[in-house]
């Protein structure tokens, strides 16, 4: 396994819409390991390909009490509620911001088998799902943030007690 570098903006490969995976085999299986190794590396609650350098539709997700999930091509199916949440970004490092994300999220997505699952999330993982799937379709948080004031930089004060999830 490998921690990899994680690409930051204005990185081009952040703003491409990602390809469907066609093919699941055992490089795809070491680079899904390798996402894994990266997202604890750098303590994030989730990781899209595209934050490697990987333009493929590929995300990883860890959340509190639950195991690693496992995203291969998934598509947002039905969102419902909005709430403010405030987000941070592996790939836009030093910032933070408040944005509208929904209170339920459903994908369809497979797992790293190829089997094809659903999956309904509420709170931190409806928010990390919608900011992967973001990231696949070439989105960051920012491009929600409604306006500049509700973007703020990261100070070492910030650090000591930051709350906020990593995405």
């Amino acid at each position: 396994m490998a921690v990899l570098k994680v690409r930051t903006l204005p990185a081009p490969v952040l703003r491409q819409k990602a390809k469907r995976v066609t093919t699941i085999n055992g490089s795809l299986q070491k680079l899904i390991d390798d996402m894994i190794d990266t997202m604890h590396a750098v303590h994030g609650v989730g990781l899209a390909a595209p934050q490697i350098g990987v333009s493929l539709r590929i995300a990883v997700i860890e959340i509190p009490e639950r195991e690693v999930i496992t995203l291969i091509n998934p598509e947002v199916i039905r969102r419902r509620g909005e709430r403010v949440v405030e987000e941070a970004c592996l790939s836009v490092p030093g910032y933070y911001g408040e944005i509208k994300r929904s209170e339920v999220v459903k994908v369809k997505a497979q797992n790293r088998r190829g089997k094809e699952f659903r999956l309904t999330g509420e709170e931190l993982l409806a928010q990390a799902l919608e900011h992967e799937t973001d990231h696949l379709n070439g989105v960051l948080y920012i491009d929600h943030v409604e306006t500049p004031d509700k973007l703020w930089k990261i100070t070492s004060q910030d650090n000591q007690t930051f709350e906020h999830p990593i995405i």
